[in-house]
């Protein structure tokens, strides 16, 4: 029999406590004051980080709220103990790529992925959306574009995303969206709104428009936002 998996809430964040995206998550997932298992491997553990988010998290609603610590020194099975044990999973932000090494270099991504399987609720916020989504962007050499290339993130949503570059124009989603097929699709989740990426593969906005980019005959061109859903 197949689990029920959950829609992923794939957020920017950047509304403190007015931001409705995080209760509304709770509430799809019919959690009163869950237990949040807090995954921290894109700020490397940052304790001072996650106190802060800690309080953010419970000024949503939440509960308990435990780091499932990954970096160095890290008790894997504790952490995955912490994971197993929560009521939804939180992907928390920083750096993308030091996230995804940390979670690949103890296989926690391959757990996360099981975890998600078997209908355990996810959500992330700033680089924990990009990293629940398909693939990153990365240079090879930071000076030189034509170094360019893509990176594997956990799969969770099959979509290719990046957060609050609003004011820039999304440069790195476009320097991405070239390394892709034909037709391919970028989303840009600005600061306070959010992509809701359902199982079937379907895609909603969540507290305002969502900038889409797409790969058109070898261009990166922008088209219609994706808007929220009445």
């Amino acid at each position: 029999m197949k689990t029920k998996r959950a829609p992923l809430f794939l957020l920017a964040g950047g509304r403190g406590q007015r931001d409705p995206a995080v209760k509304l998550f709770f509430q799809s997932n019919n959690c009163k004051e869950p237990a949040v298992a807090y995954v921290g491997a894109a700020s490397d553990d940052d304790l001072e980080f996650f106190r802060h988010i800690e309080g953010y998290l419970r000024d949503m609603g939440a509960g308990s709220v435990k780091l499932a610590r990954m970096a160095k020194g890290a008790r894997i099975n504790q952490s995955k103990e912490i994971l197993e044990k929560a009521d939804v999973v939180f992907i928390s932000g920083g750096d993308v790529e030091l996230g995804m090494q940390t979670l690949a270099r103890r296989k926690m991504d391959v757990f996360l992925q099981e975890l998600y399987r078997q209908g355990k609720p996810f959500f992330g916020i700033s680089a924990g959306s990009i990293m629940l989504g398909r693939e990153w962007v990365r240079w090879r050499d930071p000076e030189d574009v034509d170094t360019a290339e893509l990176f594997p993130c956990m799969g969770l949503a099959d979509v290719l995303c990046d957060t609050h570059d609003e004011k820039s124009g999304w440069d790195e989603l476009q320097a991405a969206l070239a390394l892709k097929k034909e037709k391919s699709i970028g989303y840009g989740i600005a600061t306070g709104t959010g992509l809701l990426v359902f199982p079937d593969e379907r895609i909603e906005a969540l507290g305002g428009p969502v900038s889409r980019y797409i790969k058109d005959h070898g261009t990166v061109v922008r088209i219609a936002d994706l808007q929220p859903a009445a």
